[in-house]
Order: C-alpha cells, then sequence, then structure tokens
C-alpha cells in the first residue's frame, strides 16, 4: 500500500527541487527532493503557470516551452506523483501545494518537463537594458563583443518581447557587479532561443563591465507577436502568432495578398511578394491562435484586423497561412532585424563544413536573393572578396579563397560573377560584379572561403578517439595545454567527437609531441556543456604552453561499444555497434561466420552458431554503420576488420546482420575440460589407491594364514 499526504512546497522548495538532464542548468526534467531522495514529478495538470513559477523560483528566468515527447531522458525511475496547485496567480512555489505519493510509475509524458529562458535584461525595462545570463548558478552579464543585432533579436523574442530595435546604447544599462561571462552566439535569427544558436566561449578574449551587451526590444505589439518559420528567412514562411505567451497558428480558407502584407509590415520585412497555403508536411501543429482573417491591407498590426480566435481547427477552416516578405527595408538600412536571412539581398551563408568543426566560418559561399539561395562564381575570386564574406559573417578573416567547387558543387541559381571587392565593403552585395544572375559559369566553379574563426577539433597519433589533442584554428592546427585539464574536460571532449561518454587523461604523452603553436590553455568544462566550444579558457594565443610537456593526451574509453538486440539472451539477436555517438547496425553485404565469430568472442558468448542476414531478428533503427565486413576470425574487436562505413544507401535495414552465439565462452570451455582431466586424474589416482589397498589386504590375509600353519 501506498500512504498518502499533502505537503506544502514551502518546506521543500528550498534546495528540494531542480531541473535534470537539460542541456542548461535552466532546463531539463522537473526533479523533487522527498524522504532523502530525488524522484521525477509526475504531473498530470503540469502547465505554463506552475512551470513560469519553476523557472522564477530556480532563478532562471521564464518559462520558454514545456517539450513534449521523452526529452531530457529518464530519471533513476522513481516518481514523485504530484500536481502543482497554485493558490494566487504569478506566485512563488511556496504558495502552491504539491501531493506526494509513495513510488509509482508515471504514465508517458505526465513527467514535468521545462525550458526556462536562462537569460533576462536587467538595469532597464522588461524589454530593454543589459544582458545577463547564467550560468551554473551564477548570473552575470554578457560581453558585447560579439553582440548583434541578429543575436539581441532572439533573446528579444525568447522574452516575448519582439524584435531588437538597437544595440548601441553606450553605457545606459550598464552599471552593476558580478562576473562578465565571454559568450558569443552566433544566430541566424530564426532560433527560438539564444541556445539554438551557434554558441562560442572557448578562446574569447577578457571583457571589460563596460563591455556588457545590451538591446532596446520592441516590445509586445497588443499582446501579440507574430514569426515565420519553416521558410528559408526570417521574412518568409508560416504565420505563426504568439498570444499571453502562447504560440499558436494561424488558419484561414481565404489568405490574400492584403492579409500578408500587414504581417509583413509589422514585421519590418517590406510588402508581400506572395500569399500562399504552405504544403501538408510544412504545416504547423497545436494549438490554433487566430483564424479568419480579414484585413484591408492598410493595418498596422494583424490584430487590427477582422479576425477570430479559436483554440480548436474549425470546420472548413483548416489551413495554415504564409507569406513570402520583399525584405526592402531590412535592406535599405542594410541590418537583418531578426536574422541574417532576409529578402533580396540581405543573407549569406557558408555550407558543406568540416567535420568536428563549428558550422560557420568554412564552407560554399551562398546568398538568398529573390526568395532563392545559389552560389557565386568564382572567376576572379581573391582573397579580398572572401575577407568582406568572412568580416560579414562575423568569422574575422579569410585564411582562403577557395575555387573549384572545393566544399562541393551547389544547385540551382548561380547568383555573382567576376566579383571584385576592396575589402572595406560591408556586404558582399556592395561588391563590383557582373550583376545578379549575369555569369558564365556552372557550378564546378562555385566559390569557397576558410575564415580565421572556423574551428574544428580533432585526436592525431592514435585513432579518431585517442590521441594527442588538436584544435584548428586561424588556418593551423595546434596543441592543447593541459593545465587545469580535468576528467569532465575530456569527457567533453569524447562527446564532441562522438566518442562516446568516457574519456581519461592519459599522462604518459604515448601520442608524441607537437610541432605546431599551442594554442589553448586553461580550459574548464562543466556538465552542462556539450561541445568543447562552449568551455571557458585563455584567449587564443599561438604559444600558450610553457613547453610541449604539457600538451594533452586523451583515450575516449566508450568508442569499442558492441551489443546485439532482438534475441532472448544477451548472446543473440542484431549486431548493433557505437559509433559516433549513437547505436547503429551492420549491413549483411559478406557477412559471414568469420564476422560473427568475432562478434561473439567480443560479447563473451563462445563461437558463432550462425551468422544471420535479412534482418533475421527484427529491423533496426538510426544509422547503419558498417557494411563489407570481412574478418580472418581471429580478430579481437569487430574494429579491427577490414569495412566499409556505410556512406551512401547501398543497404537498408532490412539487410541487417545478425548471430546467433554458442553462448559458452572460452573460460567455461576451458574448465570443463579441465574440470574433466581432473575428473579422469582423481578417477585414476582413486582406482590406483583401491588396487593398493586391496593387494595390502590380500598380503595382510597370507600373513594370517601363515601364522596360523606354523603354529
Amino acid at each position: 500500500s501506498y500512504g498518502f499526504r499533502l505537503l506544502s512546497l514551502q518546506s521543500l522548495c528550498y534546495g528540494g527541487y531542480r531541473l535534470a538532464n537539460g542541456t542548461t542548468t535552466c532546463s531539463g526534467r522537473v526533479e523533487l527532493l522527498h524522504g532523502g531522495l530525488w524522484g521525477s514529478l509526475c504531473d498530470y495538470l503540469w502547465d505554463f503557470p506552475a512551470a513560469n513559477a519553476v523557472c522564477q523560483q530556480l532563478d532562471c528566468g521564464v518559462a520558454l516551452l514545456i517539450p513534449s515527447g521523452q526529452s531530457f531522458g529518464k530519471g533513476n525511475g522513481l516518481f514523485w506523483n504530484g500536481t502543482f496547485v497554485c493558490e494566487k496567480n504569478g506566485s512563488h512555489l511556496r504558495d502552491c501545494r504539491v501531493s506526494v505519493l509513495g513510488h509509482t510509475d508515471c504514465p508517458t509524458g505526465k513527467d514535468a518537463r521545462v525550458v526556462c529562458s536562462g537569460a533576462r535584461l536587467v538595469n532597464g525595462t522588461t524589454c530593454s537594458g543589459r544582458v545577463e545570463i547564467r550560468h551554473g548558478d551564477k548570473w552575470g552579464r554578457l560581453c558585447g563583443s560579439h553582440w548583434n543585432l541578429q543575436a539581441a533579436s532572439v533573446l528579444c523574442n525568447q522574452l516575448n518581447c519582439g524584435y531588437a530595435k538597437f544595440i548601441q546604447t553606450g553605457h545606459h544599462f550598464v552599471d552593476g557587479n558580478g562576473p562578465v561571462w565571454r559568450d558569443a552566439f552566433h544566430c541566424e535569427g530564426t532560433e527560438s532561443c539564444l541556445w539554438d544558436c551557434a554558441h562560442v566561449t572557448l578562446g574569447n578574449p577578457s571583457c571589460s563591465v563596460r563591455e556588457a551587451a545590451t538591446v532596446v526590444c520592441s516590445g509586445k505589439s497588443g499582446m501579440a507577436f507574430y514569426v515565420l518559420s519553416g521558410g528559408e528567412s526570417r521574412c518568409d514562411g508560416r504565420v505563426e502568432i504568439s498570444l499571453n505567451g502562447m504560440w499558436g497558428r494561424v488558419l484561414d480558407d481565404d489568405w490574400d495578398i492584403k492579409d500578408a502584407d500587414v504581417v509583413c509590415r509589422q514585421l519590418q520585412c517590406g510588402t508581400a511578394k506572395k500569399a500562399y497555403y504552405p504544403s501538408r508536411s510544412e504545416r504547423g501543429m497545436g494549438l490554433v491562435g487566430l483564424r479568419s482573417v480579414q484585413c484591408a491591407g492598410n493595418e498596422t498590426q494583424l490584430m487590427f484586423c477582422k479576425t477570430s480566435y479559436s483554440e480548436t481547427v474549425p470546420v472548413g477552416v483548416a489551413e495554415d497561412v504564409g507569406v513570402i516578405c520583399s525584405g526592402e527595408l531590412l535592406c535599405k538600412r542594410n541590418r537583418v532585424l531578426l536574422g541574417v536571412t532576409s529578402s533580396p539581398p540581405c543573407a549569406i551563408l557558408v555550407r558543406k563544413q568540416l567535420m568536428n568543426g563549428t558550422n560557420r566560418c568554412a564552407g560554399r559561399v551562398e546568398l538568398y536573393h529573390d526568395g532563392i539561395w545559389g552560389t557565386i562564381c568564382d572567376d576572379a575570386w581573391d582573397l579580398s572578396d572572401a575577407n568582406v564574406v568572412c568580416k560579414q559573417l562575423g568569422c574575422g578573416h579569410a585564411i582562403k579563397a577557395f575555387a573549384s567547387a572545393h566544399y562541393g558543387e551547389g544547385s540551382g541559381q548561380i547568383w555573382l560573377d567576376d566579383m571584385n571587392c576592396t575589402g572595406a565593403e560591408s556586404d558582399l552585395w556592395a561588391c563590383s560584379s557582373r550583376g545578379w544572375g549575369q555569369h558564365n559559369c556552372r557550378h564546378k566553379e562555385d566559390a569557397g572561403v576558410l575564415c580565421s574563426e572556423f574551428l574544428a577539433l580533432r585526436l592525431v597519433n592514435g585513432n579518431d578517439c585517442a590521441g594527442r589533442l588538436e584544435v584548428f584554428y586561424n588556418g593551423t592546427w595546434g596543441s592543447i595545454c593541459s593545465n587545469r585539464m580535468s576528467q569532465l574536460t575530456a569527457i567533453t571532449v569524447c562527446r564532441h567527437l562522438k566518442c562516446g561518454d568516457g574519456g581519461e587523461i592519459a599522462r604518459d604523452f604515448q601520442y608524441g609531441r607537437g610541432s605546431g603553436p599551442t594554442w589553448l590553455d586553461h580550459i574548464e568544462c562543466t556538465e552542462q556543456h556539450s561541445s568543447l566550444w562552449q568551455c571557458q579558457s585563455d584567449p587564443w594565443h599561438p604559444q600558450s604552453c610553457d613547453n610541449q610537456a604539457e600538451e594533452t593526451h586523451i583515450s575516449c574509453t566508450d568508442k569499442e561499444k558492441l551489443r546485439v538486440t532482438g534475441g532472448e539472451d544477451g548472446c543473440s539477436g542484431r549486431v548493433e555497434i557505437w559509433h559516433q555517438g549513437s547505436w547503429g547496425t551492420v549491413c549483411d553485404d559478406s557477412w559471414d561466420m568469420a564476422d560473427a565469430n568475432v562478434v561473439c568472442r567480443q560479447l563473451g558468448c563462445g563461437s558463432a552458431v550462425s551468422a544471420l542476414s535479412e534482418a533475421a531478428f527484427g529491423k533496426g533503427t538510426g544509422p547503419i554503420w558498417l557494411e563489407k565486413v570481412h574478418c580472418k576470425g581471429t580478430e579481437l574487436s569487430l574494429w579491427d576488420c577490414p569495412a566499409q562505413l556505410l556512406s551512401d544507401k547501398n543497404c537498408d535495414h532490412k539487410e541487417d546482420a545478425a548471430v546467433d552465439c554458442s553462448g559458452v565462452t572460452t573460460p567455461v570451455i576451458l574448465c570443463i575440460i579441465l574440470g574433466a582431466l581432473l575428473c579422469l586424474v582423481l578417477a585414476i589416482l582413486g582406482g590406483q589407491f583401491q588396487s593398493a589397498r586391496a593387494q595390502q589386504r590380500g598380503l595382510s590375509l597370507l600373513e594370517v594364514a601363515g601364522f596360523e600353519v606354523g603354529v
């Protein structure tokens, strides 16, 4: 039986709850401490007011999202089953009560989860001020050295404050004390919050308290804010509306250019070029915030048009709506208020980045113009042109201007040719060229860049998951110093490289000495960091180490994980291997008994009884990691066998390989053999012993008989 009682959260709230397994300290599964045990909170009525109360009480800002599904994983299996019942609107948790049950399972989707903002504006108004973000249990101001309108507008949207009007506020808002965080957020503008942006802290220079990031947001617009999602830019896509902090769809069966004009004007995206209905695959999900919009076309807000409100999909009105805006107002101001991707021609990016690198600052150059992404021809493409691209992307200076589709061929339109930049231009489209769409090239001539701020990571002189740690910066590979390096940082490196969740710092320098620069020192990661780029460190310097004996050597310990699934025990089933941070299967091409024997031996399951193919134990999911495995049968690990990493779609999961092992390991067999031999030896010795005793008994009888005869 279970005990039941009502507790005031006042006795639990200070240190009695936490957010677990999130990507930041302000997101995760809500856990409650009761009876000395932490357990997930199971709440059938979990909603935004309760989530907001948790965020505020944990000093994490406001609630942004209640994730669906199994976000943030499962806990320790213990659930406290309760419901937050707030007695006052906007109350703190001390004014709420929670009912606590004993151990029980929680139905899927009923465990409490939340993503809090982890960011706030101070020293101003609700929607203006100094930007502060939270690391661990500390709030600190954000350094303004990399702060721009794109990131600022993401934050304004995140805080339900519209878009960023401007960020240059002089020394206004900057008074105060506390740490200064060196994080740099590189946002496209369509992200839902700052933490979704490319995020780099590693190597950033120190910042003074007077260099704090600030912003003045547009503020709430009639309790509504609109966003365009699913498009190629922040000025085209499906229309969504935020009412009282909740995002909802806009549905209409008579959506026209007048309605779209109002949306484009309110988002400062110029005029509407097109009003359309997204395809079925692009439709939204969830609540309906607005429907049946009828605008004259001159309204300043969609809310001022004739509209209806509904949280259900009405009969006959089931079409999401979308718009494509001209974006001309943004281009005239040469600024992007909500992202780097707006319509002509205010958008630029690079594609096809290197493995284990940051998702920016190196790749094929592409421009967004007239609603279409296109490339640049390499005719006359040089370092001055590449410098403008790198500067425009916030990626430092150009290291290399690549030609001949170095980062792969693009597709579609080729927008510019014969570029002739001086290098001083702020935007690539300000350089002289043939003109938009004028060229004599093919995509084998697509231009690319490598910028100084491009970062990549690798382990060398060992294998992909063990070796001397090197980072690529300013166009050169260099070592990383080991001062203050902890095992947690080593684990972060292994996770970053998708080499599993275990890592050790090697102290014997078995992977050799480096010969290039030593770029970084004093790297400190926390449990919240999923990428090395997010960890704190000293600024970049080519001679960070005092000597090469300080270089970092790391061995990741989870590389060779292997398992079988779908069978009755751990010795038969579909073969799955761990690679690049996830489980995947093996294609059955060339799969034979030699391969199966290696798997069985690696699992400690004896020898192979059969090598099975065609998904004999069911189809797997996720990646198919290997094909054409050719083991001799003597290898200690499947990774030691010649094989191909599956780079194309030669196989699908109906060809998953499997094994059936004997389940009797070599040590067991040896024990059986040795046991049998021992028994045989004992039997022989026993027989000899019995024979000797019999002979002794016979002699004794003869002696007795002789004695009697003699008498």
